[in-house]
């Protein structure tokens, strides 16, 4: 039987303190009030002197209120009946579907031993040409979307969880609005995907220290189902709401700030969720997609700064497009020389004629006269942008790679692309001939 303690010492925000012996870090304790019972996470000890943030909010919190330690921290079940369900950030449903209490599990946990992880080596296809073609997604990759708000991130999001070939999707949802929850929700049920998803879900109207457990509970209940051999696709949006969670606490904690008012272990506590990407030897893996929304467009914000130290690599996410410069799959040499042998021709050679392309849109701007080199390379340009990096193509990987060919036989001859002669052989489409300009 736990102690229990009834006198709370001060509120400061959504943080109490308490006067409490025999309780350790990150243990859970409830708090009965008026208006009902809450859950508490222990943050701090200082001797006898016990911080705990309360998830619901500490309006309503007064010192009289009880306070009982549970003795242990915060636990979520893990079976296959949460397939289909959506929990909020303290793990309770919020579908009005019944609770699950088999199985339960520690939240939190630490990162996977090294010697356990296999290198990467499988692609997870989207029949997203942007991503498949030009930026491969790697099974058990870590990586951010960097986007600024009013971008369609989690349009994207909902598109790759429709069409992701994974066993499953657990989407963390931290901060999102009402509206953007029940897009995600409708869409995945529409599409018939709903059936293989887990959510967790803090909406913007709940209070924000609830947005800190919501990557924790989707990586625990990845994590035991990658065990037991499933592939995992773990999207979570929107990461700065939850770094902005850890501001607000260690504001109210009187620690002293880092850059831009951040904790100072903001790199520590992001790195300890994207590290659970990992492949296990012999079963499933655990794939990272995190939205990292960036103040004012600022690549420097501590968020995305910190955060691209420890993922491996980005999508940039601009004028409702993945930008093909600064957007990057550090993985994808790994998997791209496995599809098909023109696939990293194609991956290469588009991209360089893009780069092209932009140079002569930006003379073009400036006054100068167009060549038929330059007008081939807008013809080029905007056959790519309409038909590669629009959001809204839904292609397989070999049909992009041929509609790659495509496009360039509509707007080049052979030798002015510079590609190796035996890959034209084999797949340039000679019946299109390039009009003359």
């Amino acid at each position: 039987m736990r102690k229990v303690y009834k006198k709370v010492e001060s509120v400061s925000g959504n943080v109490i303190t308490v006067h409490a012996t025999d309780v350790a870090y990150e243990e859970l304790a409830e708090i009965t009030t008026r208006r009902g019972k809450s859950l508490a996470q222990v943050i701090k000890l200082e001797d006898d002197l016990v911080s705990l943030q309360v998830f619901a909010g500490s309006r309503g919190v007064s010192t009289s209120d009880e306070i009982r330690f549970l003795g242990h921290p915060m636990n979520v079940s893990f079976s296959e009946d949460m397939l289909g369900r959506i929990f909020n950030g303290s793990g309770i449903p919020r579908d009005n579907g019944p609770d699950l209490a088999e199985n339960v599990i520690e939240i939190a946990g630490p990162s996977v031993n090294p010697a356990k992880r296999i290198i990467p080596s499988r692609m997870i296809r989207t029949n997203i040409p942007m991503i498949d073609v030009f930026n491969s997604l790697v099974a058990s990759q870590k990586l951010p979307i960097f986007s600024v708000s009013g971008e369609p991130y989690n349009e994207l999001l909902a598109r790759i969880a429709l069409q992701a070939e994974v066993d499953m999707i657990i989407l963390g949802g931290i901060g999102l609005k009402f509206d953007q929850y029940m897009y995600f929700k409708n869409i995945l049920e529409e599409g018939g995907a709903l059936n293989r998803s887990i959510f967790f879900i803090q909406l913007a109207s709940e209070p924000i220290v609830e947005g800190l457990m919501v990557p924790d509970l989707a990586l625990a209940v990845a994590e035991k189902f990658a065990i037991a051999g499933k592939e995992v696709l773990v999207l979570l949006t929107d990461m700065t709401n939850f770094a902005d969670a850890l501001k607000e606490i260690a504001i109210t904690m009187e620690q002293v700030p880092s850059n831009r008012g951040y904790p100072g272990d903001l790199y520590s506590q992001l790195a300890a969720r994207y590290e659970k990407a990992v492949d296990f030897e012999g079963s499933g893996a655990i794939t990272i997609l995190g939205v990292t929304t960036m103040p004012g467009d600022d690549v420097t914000h501590p968020v995305p700064d910190n955060t691209g130290y420890i993922t491996e690599g980005q999508f940039y996410l601009r004028n409702g497009r993945i930008e093909p410069f600064g957007s990057l799959s550090r993985l994808k040499q790994l998997v791209n020389n496995k599809t098909r042998k023109d696939h990293r021709a194609i991956m290469d050679g588009m991209i360089q004629l893009y780069a092209q392309y932009l140079e002569t849109i930006e003379k073009r701007s400036m006054g100068f006269r167009m060549s038929s080199w330059d007008e081939k390379l807008i013809k080029y340009g905007d056959l790519f942008e309409s038909q590669m990096m629009d959001l809204r193509v839904n292609i397989p990987l070999e049909e992009a790679l041929n509609r790659g060919w495509s496009i360039l036989a509509q707007c080049f001859k052979p030798e002015e692309t510079g590609f190796r002669s035996e890959l034209v052989k084999e797949f340039w489409p000679h019946h299109e001939a390039p009009a003359e300009v």
